[in-house]
């Protein structure tokens, strides 16, 4: 090699990509430890003096050959392990969303609207913030199932959903389907008045859907009926408190006469 030296080539095949882990046996005419110290390192994976017993040559050169290929093989199992992890992660994760939504309104579900409200009433619980809670039905929605079938009861939902969705404003503010034509919205640290405000817009909105509902006796049209719910979570108290405050609320509006909102507040 008259235009380089063995250790010129040896950093060389270290320092391009194609070449990098290829084991390299570096064979000089020197036993010179400096040398030997100075080609391993380079990189070289061994070291020989020239010419060694071909045997040897062929053994090592075998096993160099034989280790550096079980970590190919090492390589490539650990990308695809790690490809089927990364595939698994992003199939948990639909999974778990899919698991957290309503299959028909594509808003969250009941399991969604427990574990949010559970999770919100601790979080209020320690920075000592109100929690408001709706529950809403829509009106005479048997006689619109019955009269309208079933997929128009379905479009119902679908379309109310949306609408009840579209009167929240702040990303944790979350509106859940509770069961049948029953939704529940958790706002928190939000106040009664904030609450009723959202009431009032969900009560518009969907009188703006302007869907028709001829065998309703309170309106023409499709409406709702809201139970509006307040406190502080207090250590004595629990979640479901809330869920019956509102329900109480709810109550009230029907008995009232429908298509409104109606609040109660913790220690009022």
């Amino acid at each position: 090699m008259p235009n380089a030296d063995g250790m010129v080539l040896l950093r060389f095949y270290k320092a391009h990509r194609a070449t990098k882990n290829i084991p390299v046996v570096v064979l000089s005419s020197k036993e010179d430890p400096k040398v030997k110290s100075n080609a391993f390192a380079n990189g070289a994976t061994d070291y020989l003096v020239k010419l060694p017993d071909k045997v040897e040559l062929i053994a090592r050169i075998r096993a160099h050959s034989k280790s550096y290929m079980a970590q190919l093989e090492r390589d490539a199992a650990y990308f695809a392990l790690n490809e089927t992890q990364k595939e698994l992660e992003k199939s948990n994760k639909e999974l778990q969303r899919l698991s957290s939504m309503d299959g028909l309104t594509k808003i969250p579900n009941r399991r969604t609207f427990d574990e949010t409200l559970e999770k919100e009433w601790r979080n209020s619980q320690r920075g000592h913030k109100q929690l408001s809670l709706l529950m809403l039905d829509i009106d005479h929605f048997k006689t619109f199932n019955d009269g309208y079938g079933h997929q128009g009861g379905d479009d119902c939902l679908v379309k109310v959903a949306q609408a009840l969705h579209s009167s929240t404003d702040r990303p944790m503010d979350i509106v859940c389907r509770y069961g049948g034509e029953e939704f529940g919205v958790i706002l928190p640290d939000t106040p009664i008045e904030g609450a009723q405000r959202v009431a009032e817009k969900m009560l518009e909105n969907v009188a703006n859907l302007k869907l028709k509902h001829e065998f309703s006796s309170t309106s023409d049209i499709v409406s709702v009926s809201i139970g509006v719910a307040s406190c502080f979570p207090e250590d004595d108290k629990l979640s479901k408190d809330l869920v019956s405050m509102a329900d109480g609320a709810l109550y009230e509006a029907k008995e009232n006469g429908r298509n409104r909102a109606v609040c109660h507040q913790a220690g009022k």
